[in-house]
């Protein structure tokens, strides 16, 4: 007997492990300007794409209750705590409904070092708008210094995976 999965079943499972990283472009890196974006952070610092020229961002959509988000966290702590003085930047951007002394008391529990938004808060909207990171977290993009969006990653990003995009665009 034949039996056939469909490809649309075993691409969803793979997006759904985060085994496959989906480029902005279907088979290729993608590139285009990034949308501009102003937010403000946990500690009320507003932030802007403007901050982030010359160093590569990682903008990681994500949330407090989502297992693979969970799992990619120390691995993004640890990259951005070794390479911040080299040019690399993550925005975490909390998909959460809860609010915000939840999201506080969960970076706080896991020593994110990196700043954090809240959706729900101010323009956030705007940037979850602009971006599309999709039904599925976490989503990371990640933009190069020249402010140009250059690959979406559907699912969790070891850090082995993110630190080898960082030096590839920072190399640039």
């Amino acid at each position: 007997m034949n039996r056939m999965i469909p490809v649309g079943a075993i691409t969803l499972a793979l997006l759904m492990s985060g085994a496959v990283g989906l480029s902005c472009t279907p088979g290729q890196e993608g590139s285009y300007q990034a949308p501009d974006f102003r937010v403000t952070d946990l500690k009320g610092k507003t932030i802007s794409l403007s901050d982030y020229k010359g160093k590569v961002l990682f903008l990681n959509f994500w949330a407090t209750w989502c297992p693979p988000c969970r799992a990619e966290i120390p691995d993004f702590v640890e990259a951005y705590a070794e390479q911040k003085a080299n040019g690399l930047e993550i925005l975490g951007i909390s998909l959460d409904s809860k609010g915000e002394e939840e999201v506080a008391a969960f970076v706080e529990k896991y020593k994110i070092n990196y700043p954090v938004v809240l959706e729900t808060r101010d323009n956030t909207e705007k940037i979850v708008e602009d971006y599309q990171p999709g039904q599925f977290i976490p989503t990371t993009i990640i933009i190069d210094k020249s402010g140009r969006v250059r690959h979406k990653q559907v699912g969790a990003v070891d850090k082995e995976t993110l630190l080898k995009h960082f030096r590839r665009l920072a190399a640039e």
